[in-house]
């Protein structure tokens, strides 16, 4: 790995190709991934605030869509975490784990 004098390691890997896909694969997941969820939590919010003889029907007993939708925000943080989590393992980790033995073995 052929470092200039006046570039630090850090700086030569930053411009790397290998570097430049691992920065474009998190963002294609994290963008995307980041406003679906912020689109789904203001329609709560905005459901809530401004309909909410919607949040008030009742699906069970006590139990209306309100309480049903907030919490399913909760399970979707944990959907979204283990997809990452499964993303990140496939195809993040192989390309940093290269980068990192790249930058050892200088």
């Amino acid at each position: 790995m052929p470092v200039r004098d006046e570039q630090t390691l850090h700086e030569w890997v930053q411009a790397s190709p290998e570097f430049a896909e691992l920065r474009s694969r998190l963002r294609r997941f994290v963008f995307p991934m980041s406003a679906a969820f912020m689109l789904w939590y203001l329609g709560y919010v905005l459901v809530a605030s401004y309909a909410p003889r919607v949040m008030a029907i009742p699906v069970l007993g006590y139990i209306n869509v309100g309480i049903v939708v907030g919490l399913l925000q909760f399970v979707s943080t944990f959907v979204i975490t283990g997809v990452y989590v499964r993303y990140a393992g496939a195809r993040l980790d192989p390309v940093a784990d290269s980068i990192r033995t790249r930058m050892e073995g200088h």
